[in-house]
């Protein structure tokens, strides 16, 4: 049975098919462990934790499509497969594609205006991945 995943890869498409790297997907969790902790600590300037927490969230959900075998072409869609690779719902992608917009305008526009609420969001979010990554915080 072809999945939601292999009907996303191929020429032009979301994603392509890569065999999984273990030295890789251990990386991208650990980096995204470490950052997530770190996105913890209060005494950092919003915007640091932001994107810590941002960069983490990448990492684990990327991580989470490399062990289905598949590499995706542009950046935000590691967070809209996350019901076919965490089998999470829209409450965890849709915060996510929010910061993933939220960075892109720091990014290219120089424009970082996050509030704590979105910070703390953006934590609960990330610990969710994890948690249905089956990763030890």
């Amino acid at each position: 049975m072809i999945s939601a995943l292999d009907n996303l890869a191929g020429p032009g498409k979301s994603l392509s098919a890569e065999r999984p790297d273990p030295r890789e997907i251990a990386g991208l969790q650990r980096s995204g462990l470490a950052r997530l902790h770190d996105a913890r600590n209060t005494s950092l300037s919003l915007e640091s934790r932001f994107d810590l927490a941002y960069n983490a969230a990448h990492a684990l959900c990327l991580s989470a499509l490399r062990q289905h075998g598949f590499r995706p072409a542009q950046r935000y869609i590691v967070f809209q497969v996350l019901p076919h690779t965490l089998g999470l719902g829209p409450e965890v992608w849709r915060v996510l594609d929010k910061c993933h917009q939220q960075r892109n305008v720091a990014e290219y526009e120089g424009e970082l205006d996050v509030s704590e609420r979105l910070v703390l969001d953006l934590i609960i979010a990330c610990d969710q991945v994890r948690r249905a990554a089956g990763l030890d915080d």
